[in-house]
């Protein structure tokens, strides 16, 4: 999950949690929409930190330099 789909995640959950106020049924279960935008909100900051976690970790990467030893010779002498 990206930095991006985190956040949609999490504004989709605000919305949710904030200003959607409707208890709905789904057969015999009620569904408290705030309840799921609440965890939506969780789950979007969780996966922004994950990312910037890794995000971090990939710019410390170490540069390894090498130097290649150049021989010159004559390509007319045997």
């Amino acid at each position: 999950m990206g930095i991006g789909t985190s956040l949609v995640l999490i504004a989709v959950g605000a919305i949710l949690a904030f200003a959607v106020h409707l208890h709905s049924t789904i057969g015999s279960t009620v569904v408290h929409w705030s309840t799921v935008g609440w965890i939506l909100i969780v789950v979007g900051i969780i996966g922004l930190l994950i990312s910037l976690v890794l995000m971090a970790n990939s710019r410390r990467t170490e540069a390894v330099i090498t130097h290649d030893r150049v021989v010159d010779r004559d390509p007319y002498v045997p």
